[in-house]
This record gives C-alpha cells, sequence and structure tokens, in this order.
C-alpha cells in the first residue's frame, strides 16, 4: 500500500541513507569491513527487498555482521530510533518529493517511469505519485506518538522469514579455471563434428562478419522517422545572468522560477594550495560534511543538514579554460533550502566552513578507508575513466590536477595515507588546517545563486551577513609543476576484459578547434567505432572523449576483450574518414544528434550552474553561438579534413590500458616497450 512504501523509502534514508544513518554507522564503527555494500531498498520489482553488508570481511568475522545487523535492528526497535534521524529524514524525503528534480532527464519521462512501477503489476499507476496523503499520514501517525518505523522494523525486518545471507569470497584462480573448462567443452563440441559441420561454421561466421561491416540500406534507414535541420532552433537557449557585487564578493544571479527554492553554489579557489597538498583535496572536500565539526560530531551535523536543506555537496570543479593557459581550479560547496530555512541553511554552510574539525583520527580513518575500497572497487567496472583520466593528465594543468586527485595516482597517494594516520597523525591533521587556511578566502569567493526575482530580494540581507564571517586573507598563487607523463601505461587488474585508450593533445599538434568535431566523433561513435569495437570486436562499447579547451583526445574502449586489435582500428579510422561515403541524410542525422546533446533538457539548478560554469570557464554565449552555427554548418570535407589530424594521434598517441594480466604481458610481448606495466589490483 502507498503509506507502507512511502514509509520504508523513509525508513531506508534512516538507516543507511546518510553517514549518520545508524545501521551504516554500526557497520562502519565495527571495523569488520572495509565499506558498506548492498542496494538498502529495492523497490523496482513486485516484492520489496532490503540489502546492506560489508565488504572486505575476513573469514573469522563472516557470522559477526550478520548479528551486528540483527542486533542493531533490535536496538532500535526496543531504544527506539533517535527523533532527530526520524525529522531530517522525513524533511530530506519531503524536499525531493517536492522538488522532483530529475536531473537532465525530463521530468514528463521520470514520472512516466514512477507510474510503470505499478502499472507493470495491474496496480494503479497513479498511486505512487500521489505522495501528498501517505506523506501527511505518516506525519500525523508519528504526532500522536505511534512508533511508526520500529514497528516496520519489527515486522517487516526483524520477524519476516524471507532472508538470506549472501557470502561473496575472491578465487585468483576461479578465471582460469572457468576459462580450462570452456576450452575443453568445445574441443568435446567439435571432436563432434563432421567436416560438413565445421565448414557450416567457417561460412556462418563469415557471413555474419560481412554482415557486421555492412550498413544499413537506404530503404531500410528511410523508415525511421527524422527531423530536419529546419526544425532546430538556430539560437542558442539564453540563462539570464545579472554579475552583482555583495560587499565586495562577486555574486551572479540567475533569475529563474525554482518554486521557492533556493539554490546557492559557494565557489573558492584553489591555486593558492601548494603543490604537495594537492591530492588530499578530495578528503578535504568530502570531510566538510563527514567529519563533523568543533561544535557538533559528524552524526548530529548530518541530521542537521536533513533537517533544515535539502543538501548539502561539496565537490572540485576541475577545467582547462576557453582559449586560454589558465586552469579554473575551484571549491564548490552546492546548497539548496526552501526561501524560509535559507538562515539555517547559511549558518550550517558557516560552521562548516570555519570549523569542520579534521582532528578526529578514527573518524577520519573511516572516511579514508571507505574512500579506498570504493576506489579500487570502481576500477575494474569503472576502467575507461581511469584510462581516459591518466590519458587527460599528460594533456593539460587541468588533466594533470584531476588525476591527482580522482585517479590512480590518487590510489596510491590514498593506500599510502592510510598506513601514516597511525604513524604521524598529527602531520596529517595539519596539512587539512593548512588547506582551510588558504581555501577559506573571502577574496577568492564568488557566489552563484539561481532564484526568482522576489525571493532574492528577501535574502539578501542574510546572504550579506553570511559573507562578513568570511575571512579576508589574498592568499598567493602557488606555483605548480606537473609531473611529465611519457610512454604507455598498463595498469593489471583482476579481469578478463581490457579498457584501451590512446589519446594526445591534438591542439599541440596544431589543430585549431572547429566545432564539427563534435559532428564528426558523434559519427565515429555510432558507426565507425561502434562496428568495429563492438559489433565485430566483441567489446560492450567505445567512445571518443574530446575536451575544445585543453585539446586533449582520446579513444577509449570499454569491457574489451582485445588490446591491440582495437589499437589498430583507431589507427585506421583516418582511412575511414577518407574512404566513406557520408550521405546528407546520414550527415543531417548527426547534426541533429549533436545539437540534441548542446540542448539537454535542465531544470533551473542545473541552468544556474550551468552560467556559472561557462562564466568562470570564459565561454560566453558568443563563443557558444558561433560553436552552433559550426555544428550546423558541418559538411562532408569537414570529416575528410579531420583525418589528417588524426593520423598524429595514430603516428604520436600515447596508449594507457586498464585490463587483464595476460592481455597487457601479450601485448608487450607482440609490440616490444609499448606499455609500461603497473599491477594495482
Amino acid at each position: 500500500d502507498p503509506e507502507t512504501n512511502l514509509g520504508l523509502g523513509i525508513l531506508n534514508h534512516i538507516l543507511v541513507g546518510t553517514q549518520a544513518s545508524p545501521l551504516r554507522k554500526a557497520l562502519i564503527d565495527s571495523r569488520l569491513g572495509d565499506d558498506v555494500i548492498g542496494g538498502g531498498l529495492g523497490s523496482v520489482l513486485k516484492q520489496i527487498s532490503f540489502s546492506t553488508g560489508l565488504k572486505g570481511v575476513s573469514k573469522a568475522d563472516l557470522e559477526k555482521v550478520e548479528t551486528l545487523v540483527d542486533d542493531t535492528l533490535v536496538g532500535l526497535v526496543e531504544n527506539g530510533i533517535d527523533p532527530k534521524m526520524i525529522a531530517a529524514s522525513m524533511n530530506t524525503v519531503e524536499f525531493a518529493l517536492r522538488e522532483n528534480n530529475t536531473g537532465s532527464f525530463p521530468r514528463g519521462l521520470g514520472l512516466m517511469l514512477g507510474a510503470l512501477t505499478k502499472w507493470l503489476h495491474d496496480m494503479d499507476p497513479f498511486e505512487s505519485l500521489a505522495f501528498e496523503a501517505p506523506l501527511q499520514s505518516i506525519k500525523r501517525r508519528l504526532e500522536e506518538g505511534e512508533r511508526f518505523f520500529e514497528d516496520l522494523i519489527k515486522s517487516l525486518f526483524l520477524a519476516n522469514a524471507h532472508r538470506a545471507v549472501v557470502i561473496l569470497e575472491p578465487d585468483a584462480e576461479l578465471n582460469q579455471r572457468e576459462a580450462d573448462a570452456e576450452k575443453a567443452r568445445l574441443q568435446n563440441v567439435k571432436d563432434a563434428m563432421s567436416q560438413a559441420d565445421l565448414e557450416a561454421i567457417v561460412r556462418n561466421t563469415a557471413e555474419l562478419k560481412e554482415l557486421q561491416a555492412a550498413p544499413n540500406s537506404p530503404e531500410a534507414l528511410a523508415t525511421l522517422p527524422a527531423l530536419t535541420l529546419d526544425d532546430l532552433e538556430k539560437e542558442n537557449k539564453h540563462i539570464p545572468l545579472e554579475v552583482l557585487d555583495l560587499d565586495g564578493v562577486e555574486l551572479l544571479y540567475h533569475d529563474l522560477f525554482t518554486n521557492g527554492i533556493v539554490y546557492l553554489d559557494l565557489v573558492f579557489d584553489l591555486r593558492s594550495i601548494p603543490q604537495e597538498l594537492i591530492p588530499y583535496l578530495q578528503l578535504f572536500v568530502g570531510g566538510l560534511i563527514k567529519m563533523g565539526t568543533t561544535e557538533e560530531d559528524f552524526v548530529m551535523l548530518s541530521q542537521r543538514i536533513g533537517r533544515e536543506t535539502g543538501g548539502i555537496s561539496p565537490s572540485l570543479m576541475i577545467q582547462d579554460k576557453f582559449e586560454s593557459e589558465e586552469s579554473a581550479v575551484k571549491l564548490i560547496v552546492r546548497a539548496k533550502s526552501t526561501v524560509e530555512k535559507v538562515a539555517p541553511m547559511l549558518d550550517i554552510l558557516r560552521d562548516i566552513l570555519l570549523t569542520t574539525n579534521y582532528d578526529n583520527q578514527e573518524r577520519f580513518r573511516q572516511i579514508i578507508t571507505e574512500r579506498k575500497a570504493r576506489m579500487e572497487s570502481s576500477l575494474v567496472p569503472g576502467g575507461h575513466s581511469v584510462a581516459n583520466r591518466r590519458l587527460k593528465a599528460s594533456h593539460s594543468l587541468a588533466g594533470w590536477f584531476t588525476e591527482e586527485v580522482h585517479g590512480i595516482e590518487n590510489l596510491f597517494f590514498t593506500r599510502d595515507l592510510l598506513e601514516k594516520i597511525d604513524q604521524d597523525w598529527a602531520s596529517v591533521a595539519a596539512k587539512f588546517a593548512e588547506i582551510r587556511e588558504k581555501v577559506v578566502d573571502r577574496s577568492g569567493m564568488l557566489i552563484n545563486l539561481t532564484l526568482d526575482r522576489g525571493n532574492f530580494e528577501q535574502i539578501r540581507k542574510q546572504l550579506s551577513s553570511f559573507v562578513e564571517h568570511i575571512p579576508v586573507k589574498n592568499n598567493p598563487a602557488e606555483s605548480w609543476a606537473p609531473a611529465a607523463q611519457s610512454g604507455g601505461e598498463g595498469f593489471v587488474v583482476p579481469a578478463q576484459v581490457n579498457y584501451v585508450g590512446k589519446g594526445a593533445n591534438i591542439s599541440e599538434m596544431g589543430y585549431q578547434h572547429h566545432s564539427s568535431i563534435s559532428v564528426i566523433l558523434k559519427y565515429l561513435r555510432t558507426t565507425y567505432l561502434w562496428d568495429k569495437i563492438r559489433v565485430m570486436g566483441g567489446a560492450y562499447g567505445a567512445f571518443t572523449a574530446y575536451d575544445r579547451f585543453s585539446g586533449s583526445f582520446n579513444y577509449i574502449s570499454y569491457r574489451d576483450p582485445n588490446l591491440l586489435e582495437s589499437l589498430e582500428n583507431y589507427d585506421s579510422t583516418p582511412a575511414f574518414l577518407r574512404e566513406f561515403e557520408l550521405s546528407p541524410e546520414e550527415l543531417v542525422k548527426t547534426i541533429i544528434g549533436t545539437i540534441g546533446d548542446i540542448d539537454q533538457y535542465q531544470l533551473p539548478d542545473a541552468k544556474g550552474y550551468s552560467s556559472m560554469s561557462r562564466y568562470l570557464l570564459g565561454y560566453d554565449d558568443e563563443a557558444r553561438q558561433a560553436a552552433r552555427e559550426q555544428i550546423l554548418a558541418t559538411t562532408e570535407q569537414d570529416f575528410r579534413n579531420f583525418a589528417t589530424v588524426l593520423d598524429k594521434v595514430a603516428a604520436n598517441g600515447r596508449v594507457v590500458v586498464v585490463g587483464s594480466a595476460d592481455a597487457i604481458e601479450q601485448a608487450n610481448q607482440q609490440v616490444d616497450g609499448l606499455m609500461e606495466v603497473k599491477k594495482v589490483l
């Protein structure tokens, strides 16, 4: 029923939704594992499920994890859930329901999929969308003193016989045993075949390859509905922007209707950070909402954020600027609340910026252990991102900086730091104090605000009061000397597939940017690379990554059974561009798709953030309009001309592979010195 469903959603947030959630906290505090796993509430299927657990558990402690989960749930039923935790989760879930922020996914489609979950099971499709009645009922039951969430735990968790304990154990020899068994099975099948059977397989395989390589016929393509260039807007969509002064701080204001929600971004420049402190930055950023303050531990802070705001999320912005040798390297603290709760939101922002308590060794160990576990677990499913970042590190300052705080380099740093915190904690804590001294500086601060005019005037004085609390330090910029990256690299992970990358900075090779490149690369991704790497090569996918501001250009494959074959296909791309036939219909279709990428659906908060990003990068409306016009005017000759650029990537590009030891070793045997091998896991 709707009330139980909504109640379980809120209970899920209470139990595991935040750093302060009691079940999640109990698992982390136990130190029985490295990080929490499990999807929490699974509500897509008709039979709703809940799962949680730990990764990195020793065999001796397996039963302790199950006991810990049970004991924690029993304790919550017997002693009651902290009312502050309930209030925080109630506010967080209600805010999300009312805001209905679907990101770049259109709200209409989001509502449709929400309705579909019920409709698929012959239930009322509007039931899950109409949240007001069940929400008010839950509020009323809580106000009357009912132990609503405790009763849900008792009936649907503790008294539930439909449960399972799943243990996943690593086996370094499993892949080889499975490969040997498959080889033996296929040999048995082959031995049982006649010569005619074998010849038939050869013919079928040749026919399959021919079909895979053949393009769709014009007749088949003509059956698909299509837009024309006349259907496209010729002008870019404009986002209102006013550059104001708020007591000496630059304020970017976007007058947009936000339904009473304040979207606020606080931006701090990071060029004053000494180079040796750069690897610590992501931990500093995460600590702003995970470490607690001098007055509140992280549980109290998390609950306060949940009660008073729609969320606070610090992050790093690292990007090369438009037509400039400089980079924008910023700390951005994003926050949102209703207009009525701006004051408590600003109080929280002031507290985390000025009084975050980084001198808590045990809490810091928890955070860095989780970070290490997540970085390691993302290597295999996210190897394409790892390879792309590593390639970009040699292409620009921003690429190097990103690798230092997010990439393989930071994983190595994190492992070393995990040991260092027990050997010399005082020096580690001192580094975070130094970062705060360098970063929280009003002289390098910018505010980005998205809100309608009437509500802006209501909160203007509160913003001014907040700014007064940020100290002025005028910290000078540091000079950074990125380590040079050269030669190929092969990062070994326990996987049967590879992520194969090759790239270069094409601007440094003489390429003068023209926005037709967006059309060309989209076409390559959906035709040549798709056919060669995925359809014929058996990989899950392949793409190109190009940054127009830095000139970084990379080929990347995803879950690729090949290595050298994919590199050969990359190097054959120029020949394809010179020889293929591009019909007018295909060109128009690709231009339309490219414009669709530019004109992505955006809600008010995303519009305000996009406008701020363009401002910080110097990418103004005039430059954006010129790019759009170049895209719309793309010709077949632009494709042919770009082949010369890719010739240089083929000849001089750097190779980075994340993959299996066997594939990397075999590639190095066939191409001497292709990659320096580095074991990651």
